[in-house]
């Protein structure tokens, strides 16, 4: 049978169906055969907020989104070409944003009467059948029906052969966009090797997708899309978790400290505890602790004891460590705290992302207590920016305040790693005896950073007092004195504020240095943005694109930036955070465009927004 090839420049899959249809393992398999391929991508997993949501409800619907593309891919894409529903609540939460024409791959078994009755579809209608889709490219498989005749040799019980289902539209799509399975079978191997008919069992439901693609007349076209033109170099995949994982571990090497992660389960944060634990072949500790207050603390006393100490969480988490990283404040220790933000307040939306934490990060504490602020924009950016979170707070002696979120946590790019002689040297240097001319150790005298020495306890004749009671200056001794404690608030600030002379000044991502429109972002807000405004400047405006990494304190230049453009944009995924910090340090009349709603900006709102600001109406 001959068959219809077509080059493809640009697409965007949907795999959706109930959360116990393994579409998040189908998203990320599929993800990883596009990145062996060289291809770029960006994803964006949909979990649903409960552990285990009624079967076939709405709010049990789970989602992976994947764009991949021949040219560079900095969002997941505003709208889906290809939407994979296995059941009928996946089709109704999904369909709005699948384009006019767009393909459907519906498994039919997941639209009998109860499913559709659980989806709250009106008695007696079925849209497979009623004609509501006759806008799309529908393409109806009974996928169950398939997996378990597939199956019929196997002595699996019916439902653990149910389970296998998500191979079998996982080896159709590697046909349709001619791709080889090899790779998902290593992958199967590995996760099974112990359980031989479970591995059987998925690898022939793979082999049987693939097959029925390969076999019925009815499907005359599979697609190609080509290698992307990246830098060239050696890349893999990584997720935002896993970059922040790896950071820490380069950085504990770098600087010859041990790694220490005191840290407590939450979403969507739990991933990099799961990670590190991983790697007690480079000396990494990590202790799951009972609370959020025992997870940090127990990182202080790591961190005071001469560790790399490193707590993670999200919002609730991190409010429930305010008063002890209060105390690493006054302590002036090392101490990355990293917060991967989440929809709040309270337990708000778990498992959807927001940049709803700034605020928190920048006052959420009681008293003056400033400390850095390291924001990550990307997956890969994470590693980065992890990375410089731990320079600063050992060359600084200070907590830092690491920023990602829940959209960068679970996503997926294509990352050109470097090797270890590429990463910056992180010098760490302990107080270990007594100078020329020091008759006794004071623990507050500072060097030109105005950080503190670090004594590991224990060394003799640097002997020194601890605890959350305010100090008195150089030596540490408990001080009540009015005029004393002004003079160390004071001195917590300036040496936070003094790191901008050792970080790099604020760059443009893009367009002219003077214009009328700056796009100013931090965050996950980075790929809607740069989208965004290449289309502008692709017509001929004036706009142009400034990331934050650091936000505490700014990069030195920013505000000669800020004033080089009639009117700044300041995109974020909460009420406006990032906006008053902007407007009260510069005073600018900074505008804001908020999105609250637990999924990311997109690129078409954006354009929308500068348009109307340039005066528009396209």
């Amino acid at each position: 049978m001959s068959r219809k090839k077509e080059v493809l420049q640009d697409v965007v899959i949907k795999f959706a169906g109930d959360s116990g249809d393994g579409m998040q393992l189908t998203g990320s398999q599929f993800t990883n055969n596009t990145a062996m391929m060289g291809i770029d991508l960006a994803t964006f997993p949909d979990f649903p907020a409960e552990i285990r949501a009624p079967q076939g409800t709405l709010p049990g619907v789970s989602g992976f989104q994947l764009r991949f593309s021949s040219d560079s891919v900095y969002t997941p894409g505003d709208a889906v070409d290809v939407l994979v529903a296995m059941n009928a609540a996946a089709l109704k939460v999904n369909l709005t944003a699948l384009k006019k024409g767009g393909k459907i791959i519906a498994n039919i078994d997941g639209f009998d009467a109860k499913n559709l009755r659980l989806a709250n579809y009106p008695e007696g209608e079925n849209p497979l059948e009623n004609g509501s889709l006759d806008g799309y490219d529908l393409i109806k498989m009974d996928v169950t029906k398939m997996t378990r005749e597939a199956l019929k040799d196997i002595t699996l019980g019916m439902k653990e052969k149910d389970r296998a289902k998500n191979m079998f539209v996982l080896g159709f799509l590697y046909w349709m966009y001619n791709r080889d399975m090899n790779n998902t079978i290593e992958f199967l191997k590995e996760k099974f090797g112990k359980k031989p008919e479970i591995l059987d069992s998925n690898v022939k439901v793979l082999q049987a997708g693939y097959n029925y693609g390969d076999t019925t007349e009815t499907f005359t076209t599979t697609y190609a899309v080509e290698k992307a033109k990246m830098e060239p170099g050696t890349y893999r995949s990584i997720m935002g978790n896993q970059a922040v994982a790896y950071a820490l571990i380069a950085a504990a090497q770098k600087s010859g400290l041990p790694l220490f992660l005191g840290s407590y389960p939450i979403t969507p944060a739990s991933d990099i505890l799961h990670e590190l634990s991983r790697y007690k072949n480079f000396g990494v500790k990590t202790f799951q602790a009972e609370d959020e207050i025992a997870a940090i603390t127990s990182t202080i006393g790591a961190a005071y004891g001469g560790a790399l100490g490193v707590t993670t969480s999200s919002g609730p988490g991190i409010a429930l460590k305010g008063e002890a990283i209060g105390l690493a404040v006054m302590l002036e220790i090392p101490l990355i705290v990293i917060n991967i933000q989440r929809g709040g307040p309270s337990t708000g939306l778990p498992t959807k992302t927001e940049q709803s934490d700034l605020m928190q990060a920048y006052y959420g504490r009681n008293g003056e207590c400033p400390m850095p602020i390291i924001s990550a924009s990307t997956p890969a950016d994470a590693f980065d920016a992890a990375y410089e979170a731990v320079r600063i707070s050992v060359q600084h002696m200070t907590p830092v305040m690491f920023l990602s979120d829940g959209y960068i946590a679970n996503g997926a790019e294509p990352w050109k790693f470097p090797t270890s002689e590429q990463l910056p040297p992180i010098t760490v240097k302990f107080k270990t005896e007594l100078g020329h001319g020091e008759t006794k150790f004071l623990p507050y005298l500072r060097d030109e950073k105005l950080a503190r020495p670090w004594a590991v306890p224990g060394t003799p004749g640097l002997e020194h007092r601890i605890g959350g009671i305010e100090k008195q200056n150089n030596t540490g001794n408990v001080n009540y004195e009015p005029e004393n404690h002004q003079l160390m608030v004071k001195i917590r600030q300036e040496k936070v504020d003094k790191i901008a002379e050792y970080i790099p000044e604020q760059k443009l991502d893009s367009g002219p240095e003077k214009g009328k429109i700056l796009v100013l972002g931090w965050g996950s807000t980075y790929g809607a943005i740069k989208s965004a405004v290449a289309e502008l400047q692709a017509r001929g405006e004036s706009v142009s694109h400034a990331h934050l990494r650091y936000i505490r304190p700014f990069p030195k230049n920013l505000g000669a930036i800020l004033s080089n453009f009639e009117q700044v944009l300041i995109p974020e995924i909460n009420n406006g955070q990032l906006i008053k910090i902007i407007r009260d340090l510069f005073l600018i009349d900074a505008k804001g465009y908020n999105k609250i709603m637990g999924v990311p900006i997109t690129k078409t709102e954006l354009v929308l927004k500068l348009d109307q600001m340039l005066g528009g109406l396209n």
